[in-house]
């Protein structure tokens, strides 16, 4: 079979779920270069590309059907798999960032305290 034998009711939904999917997942790339912070770069890969990459195995899903003659579900295993796992990921990261930043805060704010009461001491053995 070549494409002029597929049917229309599968080519031109699993054309407009590609085109859409390919911007989604460029929104979503473009998203983490243009993005100021690391929590705000984050959002617009996991989102995008998960939606990005569900469109495109949708759409896998109805030309499958369409050239098979029956019903080809074996990819929404593979749909909610990425639809569940990439979130879930993303806010793990997140969580760690998160974790990460609030060490670092409570360490500088204790080498400040160190340093102002060094700076205390040195000036109380100098009066």
């Amino acid at each position: 079979m070549n494409g002029a034998d597929l049917p229309l009711w599968a080519t031109m939904p699993a054309s407009v779920l590609l085109v859409l999917s390919g911007l989604m997942t460029v929104t979503g790339s473009l998203g983490l270069l243009r993005l100021p912070t690391f929590f705000a770069r984050m959002h617009g890969p996991s989102m995008g590309n998960t939606l990005g990459t569900g469109g495109v195995l949708i759409s896998s899903m109805l030309i499958s059907s369409a050239l098979l003659g029956r019903p080809v579900l074996h990819e929404i295993l593979i749909t909610v798999f990425i639809v569940v796992a990439s979130p879930v990921t993303a806010m793990l990261v997140m969580r760690a960032a998160m974790y990460r930043t609030r060490v670092n805060e409570e360490r500088r704010k204790r080498q400040q305290q160190m340093e102002s009461a060094q700076v205390r001491q040195s000036g109380d053995e100098h009066a």
